[in-house]
């Protein structure tokens, strides 16, 4: 090929980029790099936990309308930590994505690890979902236990402290609840389990009696009557657990959130693959109720926020939860 077929080649490369530019398409989709035939979604946690699950559902209707085959790759352990770790470091070629679930977020700080820097080390895409937790109790053990300030009275008047469970140490169970006892004035002895799924089953089983939960564990046990939710975390709960006050609502104002997990992909990752993806995230989300209905069953619930808002999100909860992980020293080893 000589000097001229090479410019001429050139320049139709560049006009066909100019082109998809200028009908709000990635201009490097003119060499077919992205996106490629397979995406592959990395989830630093097990699957049929409620961040495998809702990568899952999402990323079938992402991958119909990017027109790829979204591959769910698990790489579980530490929290998210593991896997994390090892997605950061992945290329940033826009054929790479991860779901990011809030056990991750302090989980450098609770294993010691410095694995990644949740502000520096990877882009924000978008939010996806927001995961209410409940407090639950299992009434055969606690059978006046019906409100968080029902709760607080069996606690005080304990001579033994109650012990209580989350799905592990440093989960976000595990904080909220911690908050709690220091703005009721009780105390509890935390139990951990190493994820949600045992600590529910020794719940129905009576060896405990009372669990911070994240809603899509406990909610097929409460339809069936096994556990009885006495609070919500925020009231975005309402859409899955109807009729149950929050904990703000029972005399704490200031105690509200969610976990929640969202879309980030490898630092580098070209600007129009985060602003595309984010694109058809926001439509997802929004107006395709097959997704949210699935969401719902799911225990979670669609939440949509572009990339600026995932990173202030993600800022304001690691500061405040690295503050309540600090002052009550936990640690996960």
């Amino acid at each position: 090929m000589n000097q001229a077929q090479l410019s001429r080649r050139h320049l139709l490369a560049t006009g066909a980029a100019g082109a998809l530019s200028a009908i709000g398409l990635p201009s490097f989709a003119a060499d077919a790099a992205w996106p490629a035939k397979i995406v592959k979604m990395v989830v630093a946690f097990p699957a049929g936990g409620p961040t495998d699950t809702a990568a899952r559902i999402v990323s079938q209707k992402l991958g119909e309308r990017l027109g790829v085959s979204i591959v769910v790759d698990n790489r579980p352990g530490a929290s998210g930590s593991i896997g994390t770790a090892t997605f950061i470091k992945l290329p940033a070629d826009g054929n790479t994505l991860s779901m990011f679930g809030m056990p991750a977020l302090l989980a450098p700080l609770l294993y010691g690890n410095n694995a990644y820097d949740v502000e520096k080390d990877f882009m924000c895409v978008a939010t996806v979902y927001d995961l209410p937790m409940a407090i639950v109790v299992n009434p055969a053990v606690m059978p006046g236990v019906d409100s968080v300030q029902t709760l607080i009275a069996q606690a005080k008047a304990a001579k033994t402290p109650l012990n209580y469970t989350s799905s592990g140490a440093g989960s976000f169970g595990h904080l909220a609840m911690e908050q709690l006892k220091d703005l009721g004035n009780f105390d509890m002895q935390h139990v951990p389990y190493r994820g949600s799924a045992p600590a529910v089953t020794d719940l129905l089983g009576g060896q405990l009696g009372i669990m911070f939960a994240d809603v899509v564990a406990a909610l097929p046990h409460i339809k069936a009557g096994k556990l009885k939710a006495i609070a919500v975390s925020s009231p975005r709960a309402n859409v899955l657990l109807p009729g149950v006050k929050t904990v703000s609502a029972q005399g704490f104002p200031n105690f509200d959130f969610d976990s929640w997990g969202g879309l980030i992909a490898p630092l580098g990752t070209p600007a129009a693959v985060v602003t595309r993806i984010n694109k058809e995230l926001a439509d997802i989300l929004a107006k395709d109720k097959e997704v949210q209905d699935k969401l719902v069953h799911a225990g979670a619930i669609a939440a949509y926020q572009p990339a600026d808002a995932m990173r202030k999100r993600l800022a304001a909860d690691r500061a405040r939860w690295t503050k309540i992980a600090k002052d009550k020293n936990i640690s996960a080893i």
